[in-house]
């Protein structure tokens, strides 16, 4: 089993025990993952602006995952949405799908549709498999409970990600609770935590973060587990910035599912998280 590892640009400058955590996780699965040191931006930044420019970017990252013969996997939810609208207007427009291929070719590339985009979450419950992650957590993270924050963007729009029910999702809890923690019920799982408004409204993207961190405590959590670099960042360092009181620790699902591995915390990075997470016992 083999993927292109698609790791984005925010992961590798602001949040890099997200990639060191997979890597130690996929290897202990057996998983090979591959390293593309061509890929570019996902055009997420431009998604609004530059259509053009951001299909671009996109097609260029699947051109080149193609040409390998591999499918890939993503990190980033910004990303995922980004490269998953990318396919579908492409899929759905022949002219432009021409348009693009016609710089593509200028270095030897061409965006046939041939490759996969899989979300990390998706890869581990539906190619590796729950029998599989069963067979390597050796120390059950029993009696922790989690509140599960699925994110915006692998959610909706949901005939483009094909990620989950939109609704009433089940996938990531479910991995969460491989580990041998519990995923609690809380009203606001499925509410964004406010990370697209930082930096242009502040006291909305607080608010809307507060809000989240309030209901996950009032549901008995002890950690907020996420799954992608933005969410994180909102849940860990501006909720750090933001509150002096009352903080829930956040943790990336492959540091979790590191843990509930055996391996030590220091070699998933969880040293480097601002708000310590502790598992007890």
């Amino acid at each position: 089993m083999r993927y292109a590892l698609f790791i984005g640009c925010n992961i590798a400058a602001r949040v890099p025990q997200y990639e060191e955590a997979t890597r130690a996780v996929f290897q202990e699965l057996g998983v090979r993952l591959e390293d593309v040191k061509e890929f570019n931006c996902c055009g997420y930044p431009v998604r609004n602006t530059d259509q053009k420019g951001f299909l671009l970017l996109s097609a260029r990252n699947l051109a080149l995952a193609s040409a390998r013969g591999l499918d890939l996997m993503i990190l980033c939810q910004c990303c995922f949405g980004t490269l998953k609208k990318a396919q579908r207007l492409l899929e759905e427009n022949p002219l432009l799908r021409e348009e693009v291929n016609a710089t593509l070719r200028r270095e030897g590339l061409s965006y046939e549709g041939k490759v996969e985009v899989r979300h990390v979450l998706q890869v581990l419950y539906h190619d590796v498999g729950e029998e599989r992650i069963r067979e390597k957590v050796r120390r059950p993270l029993e009696g922790l409970k989690i509140a599960t924050h699925y994110g915006c963007h692998v959610l909706r729009p949901s005939k483009v990600t094909e990620f989950d029910d939109p609704f009433s999702p089940t996938l990531f809890d479910r991995l969460v609770e491989l580990t041998g923690a519990e995923s609690v019920p809380w009203g606001k799982r499925l509410d964004c935590c406010g990370a697209p408004l930082w930096g242009t409204n502040d006291e909305l993207s607080s608010a809307l973060m507060r809000a989240k961190v309030e209901d996950a405590r009032r549901a008995e959590a002890e950690g907020l587990c996420v799954a992608c670099p933005y969410c994180y960042l909102q849940f860990d360092a501006v909720q750090g910035m933001v509150s002096s009181a009352g903080l829930l620790p956040a943790i990336l699902y492959p540091q979790l599912l590191g843990l509930s591995m055996g391996m030590e915390a220091q070699n998933l990075g969880i040293d480097r998280n601002r708000i310590p997470f502790e598992v007890k016992g």
